[in-house]
């Protein structure tokens, strides 16, 4: 093909063919030829996964052009295993047909932690551990014992664990967890008749929890005196330490000043 350039006016005309040309080709590939390719303009809501299982996936996501991809792989206590716990891009976002979904799954088996030392710290201190390492509080077993609420014994599957053992993420821990009363049984002690300071002495000498004081009427005994507890002395009747002995004491509710010495 052969083009004649005689005059400068044809050298023009065909200079602006040529531009035209390019310019319709330039056109052309990015608003007629991308746009056919690349699906422009046509999008997809992202689905909700959580909660499915891997199976479910590949069906469900090819029904609506997508595909997926996990990312990561986890063990979270309580959840199914091999579902999706979390998504990327999240659900309720516009996506192009084709793309690719990340998805976060729960791990099949759990990994093994070692058992910490919770024998001697306190309820609240080992519960925040087995949290820490994920693991779950089962039972509290209240067993007697003075330091209230104190762990005593660390228990798994109904039998004592030790410390360093291996056991699998999310397993339960039973706890044996002092009362606060002691386990030691002795007479009851006798207070009837005694001045209330006398009996308060008797009481706490006894390692026996502060009584119950109830103030009653009685002409025939001095304000402040004993006339009745509970649990009663004699005809072998027992306690223990750290229980209470209930008090009925002549006079008024206000504070006698034996009590408020011993308070």
């Amino acid at each position: 093909m052969k083009i004649s350039t005689n005059s400068r006016t044809d050298l023009f005309v065909h200079i602006s063919l040529v531009v035209a040309l390019v310019v319709a080709l330039f056109l052309g590939f990015f608003f007629l030829y991308l746009p056919f390719t690349t699906n422009h303009g046509q999008s997809i809501t992202v689905p909700d996964l959580s909660g499915m299982s891997v199976e479910q996936l590949e069906d469900y996501l090819d029904e609506r052009n997508l595909r997926y991809e996990v990312a990561d792989c986890t063990f979270v206590v309580g959840a199914k295993p091999l579902s999706v716990i979390r998504q990327h891009p999240k659900s309720g976002m516009r996506v192009k047909e084709g793309r690719k979904i990340y998805i976060y799954i729960t791990s099949l088996n759990a990994p093994d932690v070692k058992m910490p030392q919770l024998e001697d710290r306190t309820l609240s201190s080992a519960e925040g551990e087995l949290a820490r390492l994920g693991l779950q509080r089962g039972k509290i077993i209240y067993v007697p014992d003075l330091a209230h609420n104190s762990v005593r014994r660390q228990l798994y599957n109904g039998s004592p664990i030790q410390p360093g053992t291996l056991v699998p993420q999310g397993s339960k821990i039973d706890l044996e967890v002092g009362n606060g009363i002691g386990n030691t049984e002795f007479d009851v002690p006798n207070v009837v008749g005694s001045t209330l300071e006398d009996a308060l002495f008797v009481i706490k000498g006894s390692n026996l929890a502060k009584p119950l004081i109830q103030y009653v009427d009685d002409a025939s005994q001095p304000p402040g005196t004993v006339v009745r507890q509970n649990p009663e002395a004699g005809a072998g009747n027992k306690i223990r330490v750290g229980e209470t002995i209930d008090l009925w004491v002549v006079g008024t509710n206000e504070p006698q000043p034996e009590q408020q010495q011993n308070e």
